[in-house]
């Protein structure tokens, strides 16, 4: 269920740059958008499995926190992780 070191260091060359840029906005939201996609497919089989669903809403609160300090930091970084990621504004 959870992630692997392997496809951490994927997601953060992909979005950060390089496998060793971890704290970058970008990064940040992309693996929390690759965690949220598994929270919901393990939801869609468990559905009153509560802790999880509590969980996904605290990992959905953290990136769109994350997407507004991007917002107001640079607004086309934003827009371009919202076009890669194809994340509803």
């Amino acid at each position: 269920m959870s992630l692997t070191s392997e496809q951490k260091k994927e997601v953060f060359k992909e979005y950060g740059g390089s496998d060793a840029n971890t704290g970058s906005p970008e990064s940040q939201i992309a693996l929390f958008t690759r965690r949220i996609t598994d929270l919901t497919e393990h939801l869609k089989r468990h559905k009153k499995d509560y802790s999880t669903q509590r969980a996904l809403l605290k990992l959905v609160g953290k990136r769109r926190s994350l997407l507004n300090y991007l917002k107001g930091k640079d607004i086309e970084r934003y827009r371009a992780i919202i076009k890669k990621l194809n994340l509803r504004k």
